[in-house]
């Protein structure tokens, strides 16, 4: 039997208090919410409204974190298991979403085309350690507006790995749900055995814009997981403490699984994240930096107290 390297940062007493403490944030603090049906699920559900903000008692995510899934699996395009996600159960995907990248030949970096889309592509299929694919690669050669679409397309194309992706428009979503219905055989199929996972990111600190909000009800309601992707930064968007970063990210998280299970009881959702200690000297956000490390790994911590499955950038 294989042995895990555990690193922990809490104890149960700790960690019980950041979650006590992100439920208090949002009823006491709440939520901008942009999307109206959003709003209308949390108000019929017993949130409060004020100020543009939306407060969520407690009870509602209590209830909302008891009908989210414990365990997600996700499929490749033979109908075979590439992704059980939960537990300890740990898997790997390239992640997104460059809009530059480094060309040997010019010695410099540039913008991507088609061709480094499909590359991508085709060399994540090739690679066994990669369970997944990524739309990771934004194509600068097609118009802005049909970038989500266009470089799902690839994907599906050059690769028959399951494949992480989201959307930069609202139309989006239907259009790529087709996509993969058409490679699964049917929206039914598809909802049966998911070929892909939707990234969702509130707006730190303590936002859910139009777009993000409809991609978790449209994930909620086609059964396609959802992945949320909440990006504090410390002392920019978030408190500047690591306990802080990780709490506010709980407040999210939390926040965006209410909404997805309001739209939808029981739909498959990730407790994930791309945090990052921001650098003040530099105006940067350095995603190798030991402090990021340390929050992903403590909000992966929180996710599997709460029994969720978990995700992080983290290489």
């Amino acid at each position: 039997m294989a042995l895990m390297p555990r690193v922990k940062w809490f104890d149960r007493t700790t960690r019980e208090k950041i979650v006590a403490e992100a439920l208090e944030i949002l009823e006491q603090i709440g939520v901008f919410v942009e999307n109206k049906e959003a709003v209308g699920f949390l108000v019929d559900a017993g949130a409060r409204t004020g100020k543009g903000r939306v407060f969520i008692p407690a009870s509602l995510v209590e209830r909302a974190l008891r009908s989210v899934p414990g365990r997600i699996l996700v499929y490749d395009r033979a109908g075979e298991v590439a992704l059980d996600l939960g537990g300890d159960r740990i898997h790997f995907n390239p992640g997104s979403a460059a809009l530059r990248i480094f060309d040997p030949e010019l010695g410099d970096a540039r913008e991507p085309v088609t061709r480094d889309v499909e590359r991508f592509a085709r060399l994540t299929d090739a690679l066994p350690n990669y369970a997944a694919q990524s739309t990771g690669l934004i194509p600068g050669d097609v118009p802005e507006e049909i970038a989500d679409r266009y470089r799902l397309m690839l994907g599906l194309i050059n690769s028959a790995k399951p494949v992480v992706t989201g959307t930069f428009k609202i139309e989006a979503f239907t259009v790529m749900h087709e996509m993969l219905a058409a490679v699964a055989g049917d929206a039914d199929r598809l909802r049966e055995k998911p070929l892909a996972i939707f990234d969702c990111c509130p707006s730190p600190p303590l936002m859910w814009s139009d777009l993000t909000c409809q991609a978790l009800i449209d994930c909620a309601r086609t059964g396609l997981p959802a992945e949320l992707v909440s990006m504090p930064l410390t002392g920019a968007t978030a408190p500047v403490t690591l306990a802080g970063a990780v709490t506010q990210h709980c407040a999210e998280n939390l926040s965006g699984i209410v909404i997805h299970q309001l739209a939808r009881a029981g739909a498959p959702i990730v407790y994930g994240g791309s945090p990052a200690c921001f650098d003040m000297r530099k105006g940067t956000t350095p995603m190798g930096a030991v402090e990021t490390m340390m929050i992903d790994g403590a909000y992966a911590e929180i996710g599997k107290h709460l029994g969720l499955p978990t995700h992080a950038y983290m290489a």
